[in-house]
């Protein structure tokens, strides 16, 4: 009588008969009802109230769960439901703390602060209002993704702008024109850096994926509100500031004899961790990039052992969930995937030659065709009880012997779009399962038209940034490489630390186009700096220069990156807390290898053939260099710099 009446409430709950139940299981332990919830609709509202009433009319003691794709779906949106203040705020919080390491100061980092701060609030106003306008899609993944890219972006680049106003103090006492002097010195790297993880991310929009196509708009237009933060707001608040936000550590006027001496080896001026590196550099160039190459080929060998084929959907919420509780009591208790049988749909004269097939396939329990309201019937069309004919076609349900989001049930799907087209042509097969193959396979579809469009973007705004077309070529390689060393060293750490059973698949993409893009990111940062010493003081001096003025701020800039992604992995959903890995340490291992001696010592080795086909340096000293050998360059080199 319990049952009978609970799904009386059911059907009162506006699922009218389209409930079909209750099924007994074969060990007399459990029950289902089978609730068809509108997709279209306020999923997560309907699971909550079919949840509470189930709760409240289920026979005293019994346990009760709603589960299935739409249990799943709601659980999912729960996840993400109150985390977005706790994400900010973890996010802020990390990067004040890492900004007072840094300065020393309390003013600069609330100003650096406020920018982020400025620039997340009004890219929060720009994506509502594109999808007010119905022009992007949003989603909890997208919003938490947006809050930690435009707190880590604008951080980035404030670090670059506040770098170039700290020097600019050391030049002038007048506030307004130290401003503008970093102003003018810091734009060009900041827009290009900026214009590449922009593009980069709109080349998701060639996605077939609406997840992946509704990202790329949002993030794009996140770094473009840091963009306009960072050379805006910033500089007025350096401008209102001037000395004091640097206090108690303020910058000390140089007298102008000293602010630009004539560099012999690169290394003048330096001291402590960069004049150490670059000297490592100088030293033995070759065998500290081939000795980086290998690690990093060495830690790309990991890759092999990613899964990144999609997982369950019982694995994807790492927090506890009513559907996934559900999802292992009906594997107990029934056949595994009863609660999301593959649908298939067929032409209605030849429904029972389909529907043979169908029972005959491999991985198949049990099928049947459906009547109106989704009851399963066994009459023949034309028959009373006979299939729900729309547009001459009929729908089989088809419970399949395997959990609706595994491996093998994708297999049986497979198998079974083989058997149906052998009868009808025209034949199709939906559902969870189907759902989640063709996700997968799309998933690696755009993995092999996007990375290539990426590339060669980037490529592009390289070789309008650095007039060249080498240095391009060798960047893009190196952060390529780089990322494959992140997606080695994760895979392990997924698989042998962490106990994930693999990776959804659209992981590798959002990792390459996130790792790639802000990689470049700090190579934008490092070469403009390189090429404008080169023009003063030759190639290879140059380089050196260019490591040592631009190797804490870059660092810095690698770390506040890397802990606002790690910042997503408080959210209790297996992709978010994947890719902050893999952000996170790809950010670190290039900021920390690839930029500070792979790069370097590359184009150190290659001497002034880095920028072919231009030529700019100083051409003397790029050949006393040369002369040199590099072996004892602090020495030999010193007659050359003054010639």
């Amino acid at each position: 009588g319990g049952l009978a009446s609970l799904k009386t409430g059911l059907e009162g709950l506006g699922l009218g008969s389209s409930v079909i139940g209750p099924i007994p299981s074969e060990d007399g332990k459990a029950v289902q009802f089978i609730a068809p919830i509108d997709s279209s609709g306020e999923v997560k509202e309907s699971v909550q109230e079919l949840r509470d009433f189930i709760a409240e009319g289920a026979p005293e003691g019994m346990q009760t769960f709603v589960t299935g794709p739409a249990g799943l779906a709601a659980d999912l949106t729960s996840a993400f439901a109150g985390i977005d203040g706790i994400l900010l705020l973890v996010a802020l919080g990390a990067v004040f703390v890492i900004l007072l390491i840094v300065y020393r100061s309390l003013l600069l980092p609330i100003a650096v602060l406020l920018t982020s701060v400025f620039a997340l609030c009004a890219a929060i106003l720009l994506v509502f209002g594109m999808a007010k306008l119905e022009w992007i899609q949003l989603n909890g993944q997208s919003q938490g993704i947006l809050s930690i890219l435009v707190i880590g972006a604008a951080t980035d680049y404030a670090l670059l702008y506040v770098a170039r106003f700290r020097e600019a103090l050391t030049h002038t006492t007048n506030r307004t024109s130290a401003v503008l002097t970093a102003w003018k010195a810091s734009f060009e790297p900041i827009l290009a850096s900026g214009a590449t993880v922009i593009i980069a991310l709109l080349c998701l929009l060639f996605s077939d994926l609406n997840s992946n196509k509704g990202l790329g708009p949002v993030a794009a237009a996140g770094i473009l509100c840091a963009l306009f933060a960072a050379l805006t707001l910033l500089p007025a608040l350096m401008a209102l500031l001037g000395r004091a936000a640097f206090w108690p550590f303020v910058p000390k006027l140089v007298p102008a004899d000293q602010r630009e001496p004539e560099l012999v080896t690169g290394l003048e001026g330096q001291k402590g961790l960069w004049r150490a590196t670059g000297s490592l550099v100088s030293r033995r160039p070759r065998t500290v990039w081939v000795a980086s190459v290998l690690l990093l080929l060495v830690a790309s060998a990991g890759i092999l052992q990613l899964k990144a084929n999609g997982v369950p959907q019982t694995d994807v919420i790492l927090s506890a969930s009513n559907a996934v509780d559900g999802q292992d009591a009906l594997a107990r208790h029934f056949d595994a995937g009863s609660g999301s049988p593959a649908v298939v749909v067929a032409d209605e004269s030849k429904a029972d030659e389909v529907l043979e097939k169908v029972k005959a396939a491999d991985g198949v329990g049990d099928a049947y065709l459906l009547a109106a309201g989704s009851v399963p019937i066994t009459g023949a069309p034309g028959t009373p009880g006979s299939p729900d004919v729309r547009e001459g076609k009929v729908l089989i349900n088809a419970t399949l012997n395997y959990a609706a989001d595994s491996i093998e049930a994708e297999d049986a799907v497979k198998v079974l779009r083989e058997q149906v087209k052998t009868v009808d042509a025209d034949a199709l097969v939906g559902g969870v399962t189907a759902t989640a193959l063709d996700t997968n396979t799309t998933a690696q579809r755009d993995l092999v038209i996007i990375i290539p469009i990426v590339l060669v973007v980037i490529l592009i705004i390289l070789m309008l940034l650095l007039r060249s077309v080498l240095a391009p070529v060798l960047l893009v390689l190196s952060v390529v490489l780089s990322y494959g060393a992140a997606m080695g060293v994760s895979a392990l750490v997924f698989n042998n630390i962490l106990g994930f059973p693999g990776a959804d698949a659209t992981v590798p993409l959002f990792g390459f186009v996130f790792l790639v893009a802000l990689g470049v990111d700090y190579n934008i940062f490092l070469m403009s700096r390189v090429r404008e010493e080169s023009l003063k003081h030759g190639t290879r001096p140059g380089i050196l220069r260019g490591l040592g003025v631009t190797g804490g701020v870059i660092t810095s800039a690698g770390v506040v990156l890397a802990a606002t992604f790690a910042a997503l992995s408080i959210i209790p959903i297996m992709f978010l807390v994947q890719l902050a890995f893999i952000v996170a340490f790809g950010v670190l291992l290039d900021t920390v290898l690839v930029r500070s001696l792979l790069v370097p010592a590359l184009a150190y080795d290659i001497g002034p053939r880095i920028w072919w086909p231009s030529k700019p340096g100083r051409p003397e000293l790029d050949a006393a260099v040369q002369r040199d050998g590099r072996g004892s360059l602090e020495t030999d080199l010193e007659g050359a710099g003054h010639r």
